[in-house]
């Protein structure tokens, strides 16, 4: 007997779908309005902002606005139309990614419409069959998925953990020696949830042993790390050792959009085999043009992360000094683990909305242990000392709660099903 395809989607909704009646538009789709910025609007009042990742500041900075209006203005939201290869490229599409390329100390570079698609098809244009890859267990959605679609092998290595990566690469050089393939391993400039670097110059380090290819995501790091901005490579002084560098443009560049960076024939490689771009439409021309204006604010204005990094160093320095811990996070990223079941930190994240009018994300099992509350922030260069201080006296109140039991209580008057 065959089943109604739906008959599985009604009855299970998902390990997230689940809590849709009783988070969705609070704890999930919640609706922030007004200006983007520190200050924002939640059902009807001001909250301060702690879960954009606007970092440099760019999203409502009035430069931007008005280059992305004259942009609208000029060109419409449609221009140009169709895919870059067929009908949809231009010399400003060109003129970005030479820019780019240039930034990130690569050869070349080419432009991506969205950075989840772009990563997942720069993993499957990058393998064949024969190939192994070889990633950390915590990478992003966009890599898992992409390596979801390899229809070779694949080992994970634990967490930033090189000796379990070196493990891994023996497994891999193994089998690919079987095959007559090669090795491509996966990792994240920035990881987006904890805050940690990836282990970048001890990973490259380890291509004089092995043979192998690697991959960055940096979303997080674009931006925000080196000297100049060019991210987590060049803060550990390993660019040149990163075979193909990503990163999105919404972070650092507060727009949509995302680009691939390596030697010349790799993105001429790329730019005839990755389908997500073939067979999708060109970025419009607002959102190139815009980032051209972003990138160029990127080099020529470095007190933007400046007052980025003196806001994250006060706020991490803040949490510290109280007793909270923040893990070993050595980016902008701040995460703040608290111990508490799902029900306390629902409780907490109330609390905070209404008693405090304080927003941010906040984190549960199954993305991490059970017991574990992850409250996580994300610092801006538009954040001020004031909203800091607030931020860190409103911590320590919530925290008082939680180990004092009043949002347990709190939790076990609700008829909240967490089971």
């Amino acid at each position: 007997m065959v089943k109604d395809l739906f008959e599985r989607i009604q009855q299970n909704k998902g390990p997230l779908g689940r809590w849709a009646s009783q988070a969705e538009g609070y704890y999930v789709f919640p609706k922030l309005e007004g200006e983007l910025g520190p200050r924002m609007q939640f059902q009807g009042k001001e909250i301060l902002n702690w879960s954009i990742n606007d970092y440099l500041g760019l999203a409502n900075h009035p430069e931007i606005r008005k280059v992305d209006a004259e942009a609208a203005q000029n060109y419409g939201a449609a221009y140009p139309m169709g895919a870059r290869m067929m009908s949809g490229h231009t010399t400003i599409h060109e003129q970005l990614q030479n820019e780019l390329a240039t930034f990130v100390q690569k050869e070349a570079a080419y432009l991506l419409n969205f950075g989840y698609q772009g990563m997942v098809s720069i993993i499957d244009a990058l393998v064949t069959k024969n190939d192994v890859i070889v990633y950390d267990v915590d990478s992003h959605g966009c890599i898992i998925d992409g390596v979801r679609l390899h229809m070779g092998k694949r080992f994970t290595y634990k967490h930033n953990d090189v000796e379990s990566l070196e493990k891994n690469l023996q497994r891999a050089t193994k089998m690919a020696e079987e095959n007559g393939g090669g090795i491509l391993v996966i990792t994240e400039g920035v990881f987006g949830m904890r805050g940690q670097q990836g282990k970048l110059k001890e990973i490259v380090a380890l291509k004089e042993k092995y043979n192998f290819r690697l991959l960055v995501d940096d979303a997080h790091g674009f931006g925000t790390l080196g000297k100049t901005g060019a991210g987590a490579g060049e803060e550990q002084g390993c660019q040149d050792g990163i075979d193909v560098y990503f990163s999105t443009f919404a972070k650092s560049m507060a727009s949509i959009g995302a680009f691939v960076a390596a030697e010349q024939d790799i993105i001429d490689y790329l730019k005839y085999n990755l389908r997500s771009q073939m067979f999708a439409k060109s970025l419009p021309m607002i959102m190139t043009v815009g980032a051209l204006k972003r990138l160029e604010m990127l080099r020529t204005m470095p007190e933007l992360k400046q007052k980025l990094w003196d806001n994250v160093n006060y706020l991490q320095n803040g949490l510290t000094s109280r007793g909270f811990n923040i893990g070993d996070t050595n980016t902008c990223v701040t995460p703040v683990y608290l111990e508490g079941s799902i029900p306390e930190a629902m409780v907490m994240v109330n609390d905070l909305r209404e008693n405090y009018n304080i927003f941010l994300s906040i984190v549960v099992y199954p993305v991490i242990p059970k017991g574990i509350i992850l409250l996580r922030m994300i610092p801006t260069a538009s954040h001020t000392i004031q909203d800091i201080d607030e931020t860190l006296s409103a911590f320590e109140a919530i925290r008082e709660k939680l180990e004092n039991g009043t949002y347990k209580k709190i939790a076990e008057a609700t008829t909240v099903d967490v089971s």
